[in-house]
């Protein structure tokens, strides 16, 4: 048989494209290489309760990609062994958990690698995966069957209602139960890749779940005055629906009021959080004092009715007054010297002097002033007590300056090394700081003859009180009656 030159060229290059498409085929499709020596591959055990539907060639996946196949599944004393083929050069964590699932109800099954963390050392050949770390799903025909039972437990007229209504409820929400699955998807792949943070918490999650479980009575309790209220406001619905529906109307009067006082009330209430930061850091003595305001009035309300129903011209309550002068004698420690010091009788307002003055004798001293602003409560600590607020707020503990009642002239002699007045920190004179030099004091000589006396500034005063001559038939009545009474 004679071929021409065409025909032998048609040939050859129908043998070349032949040859071509079965070692592709081999290759890529049959994997022959793989199977028959091999080459790319190494295998893994995996033991397993039982196969599961489990077969030869099953796929294997990891992280959703396959990265091999079941190459064999044998019989074992305690279950079933199934030998994996994997691909070479894809690294798969050796502590993970192998799952046996199905693509459907009735679909074949595979093996999905599932690791637990990225940190452990990569599957090599000869590795077994326990049967501690595996699992396979529950027998479908056992669910088939329970299922059937369970339908048929149901009446018929219900199961239609419930189909019904499920169709009512999900008809025509594709969409929606698409993005649904969709973010359940996203949140199973993020809690996946952030698996260690997510396992640390749920280990850490132990002492949060013992508090709560210590105040299950706190929590039983709130949630059985919670159930009260709710079924009070389910009982006085319609009052609690007039309420809602009657309080537009004064709504929208306290919102024009608002309105109307717009340019006042914000600086009201802005000027309003100071006296309510005093009244929270004092709100025990405020308690305190209005638990006995209602037995103080009730004191006073029977001190003014003495005298009801006598013949007594005074109604009201019996005064007393003590003529004891200086018993006990009034505390200087603290205070400016005499000669600071200014007269009642004078009417001008000149600065306050700088400083704190208060009676600076020891807090435990029942010689004078035991209500003194040294034994000021602080409301913030309870049991200390200061007169300054900065002392009950910091460390510093209160330090007298004597047990006596008179004024200490040099601040200087005094043990404690404290200023007179005592001033706060970083004001000039306080301790540590240069201190202002003291005023000046004036001296004159005083002709009780002719009664004056020249003055710092070279002017001459006349003083008729300042010297008197000695009362022969004084007494202690003449001692309470003014010069020249």
């Amino acid at each position: 048989m004679h071929l021409n030159r065409t025909t032998v060229i048609r040939l050859a290059a129908f043998a070349v494209i032949t040859l071509a498409v079965l070692t592709l085929m081999s290759l890529h499709f049959m994997k022959l290489p793989a199977k028959w020596f091999g080459v790319g591959r190494y295998t893994v055990t995996v033991q397993l309760p039982r196969t599961g539907g489990l077969y030869n060639t099953s796929n294997v996946t990891y992280r959703g990609f396959e990265v091999g196949a079941v190459q064999s599944v044998k019989l074992t004393d305690t279950g079933v062994v199934a030998v994996l083929s994997l691909k070479s050069g894809i690294d798969i964590p050796s502590e993970l958990k192998a799952e046996v699932h199905s693509q459907s109800a009735i679909g074949e099954q595979y093996l999905e690698l599932l690791p637990r963390n990225d940190t452990s050392p990569p599957l090599k050949n000869g590795d077994v995966v326990a049967l501690k770390d595996t699992s396979v799903p529950p027998d479908v025909n056992s669910l088939l069957d329970a299922a059937n039972v369970g339908l048929r437990a149901v009446p018929r007229d219900n199961l239609k209602t419930v189909v019904d209504e499920s169709y009512t409820a999900v008809g025509g929400l594709g969409p929606e139960l698409s993005r649904l699955v969709k973010g359940v998807t996203d949140l199973s792949i993020d809690a996946r890749e952030n698996l260690d943070p997510l396992l640390a918490l749920i280990d850490n999650s132990k002492p949060v779940l013992d508090s709560q479980t210590e105040t299950s009575d706190a929590i039983r309790t709130w949630a059985t005055r919670l159930a009260t209220v709710t079924r009070e406001l389910q009982t006085h619905d319609d009052a609690v629906a007039g309420v809602i529906e009657a309080g537009g109307p004064p709504l929208g009067e306290a919102r024009r009021l608002v309105e109307r006082l717009q340019p006042t009330l914000p600086v009201m209430l802005a000027n309003l959080v100071s006296p309510s930061q005093v009244a929270l850091t004092y709100h025990s003595n405020i308690e305190q004092m209005l638990v006995f305001l209602p037995q103080v009035v009730a004191d006073e309300s029977a001190g003014i009715v003495a005298n009801v129903n006598t013949k007594q011209a005074y109604r009201g309550g019996y005064l007393s007054f003590n003529l004891n002068f200086n018993v006990p004698p009034p505390c200087t420690t603290g205070f400016l010297p005499a000669q600071q010091r200014r007269d009642a009788s004078l009417e001008d307002y000149p600065e306050r002097a700088p400083g704190e003055l208060y009676c600076r004798i020891p807090q435990d001293s029942a010689l004078t002033g035991v209500r003194g602003a040294r034994n000021t409560p602080c409301a913030g600590k309870p049991g200390k007590r200061a007169a300054l607020v900065e002392v009950c707020e910091g460390d510093a503990e209160y330090v007298p300056i004597n047990d006596g009642f008179n004024w200490k002239g040099d601040p200087n002699a005094t043990f404690s090394g404290q200023d007179i007045p005592e001033l706060p920190p970083g004001v000039l004179g306080a301790t540590g700081s240069p201190k202002p030099a003291p005023p000046p004091v004036a001296a004159a000589e005083y002709n009780p003859a002719t009664e004056t006396y020249v003055g710092p500034d070279g002017r001459q005063y006349t003083q008729s009180d300042l010297a008197q001559t000695v009362q022969k038939d004084k007494t202690w009545q003449t001692m309470l009656l003014p010069p020249g009474g």
